[in-house]
């Protein structure tokens, strides 16, 4: 007679997710700033969409610089979906939004700028063409494809920038400042096409009201060190915590208990 017990060598292993982001232990000091980074330790899984937040300074940017290997650590690891960052190298898995997109636009066309990425990533001409179009369209920039990036406006160039990223579809997206030049109709397509994406994102931003309707996990960074880690609405609703590091509370999740209609 056959058991229908489980025994040990028939027993399935659970499956162990890789991380997205690995820090370990990271430091990072500048010649003339010690500890912008302070040992800060954190771990992203696939799929993730974390929003930093934190007053001008606390370390925000040269975080995304130490990630996308464009700064040298002084000490600690980072790992991208378990393949360690090598300071100055290409790193298809990563791409990054500066806040000023004026660094990042620098071809004829907005096409062409979309196309840089793929081009240089050796795809076959149907695939690039098909990342590019899909990239312009979901980023709604059809009636602009053909005109220099340099003539449009703030809010356009920073939506093109997006698009160049999104043509190259990396798992993981850092984003810095990404709604500070658009208006409200960039900012609400922003929104739409961001909660639909399934890559890892990680949004350094002081529009909080923009993370609130984005991300899934929140961090405070002060000095250097990240001091909270979170739901959205958990860290961004406790008054005192967000006193604590000089932030303010979200205009909607401040109670409204003013009667307009007396």
């Amino acid at each position: 007679m056959t058991s229908l017990m489980p025994n040990k060598s028939m027993a399935v292993a659970p499956q162990v997710t890789i991380a997205a982001i690995a820090i370990d232990h990271l430091c990072f000091s500048y010649p003339d700033r010690l500890r912008v980074l302070d040992n800060i330790c954190l771990q992203i899984s696939p799929g993730e969409r974390v929003g930093i937040i934190g007053h001008n300074g606390c370390g925000k940017t040269t975080l995304f610089m130490t990630l996308c290997g464009a700064l040298a650590p002084t000490s600690g690891t980072i790992r991208l979906m378990d393949k360690p960052v090598l300071a100055g190298g290409f790193n298809s898995q990563i791409g990054l939004l500066f806040q000023n997109p004026n660094n990042q636009l620098f071809s004829a066309s907005v096409r062409e700028d979309v196309r840089f990425g793929p081009v240089n990533m050796d795809l076959p001409p149907h695939q690039v063409d098909e990342r590019v179009e899909s990239a312009i369209a979901l980023t709604g920039l059809q009636d602009l494809a053909e005109r220099p990036p340099h003539h449009l406006s703030g809010g356009e160039k920073q939506m093109v920038a997006i698009a160049g990223l999104l043509a190259m579809t990396p798992q993981i997206v850092l984003y810095d400042e990404p709604t500070a030049s658009l208006d409200i109709r960039s900012r609400r397509r922003l929104i739409t096409f961001m909660q639909g994406l399934q890559q890892t994102m990680v949004i350094a931003s002081h529009d909080l009201e923009f993370l609130l309707e984005v991300c899934d996990r929140i961090l405070i960074m002060y000095q250097g060190k990240i001091v909270a880690d979170g739901h959205p609405q958990d860290i961004m609703g406790d008054d005192t915590l967000m006193h604590t590091y000089d932030l303010e509370k979200p205009h909607s999740l401040i109670p409204h208990t003013i009667n307009h209609h007396k």
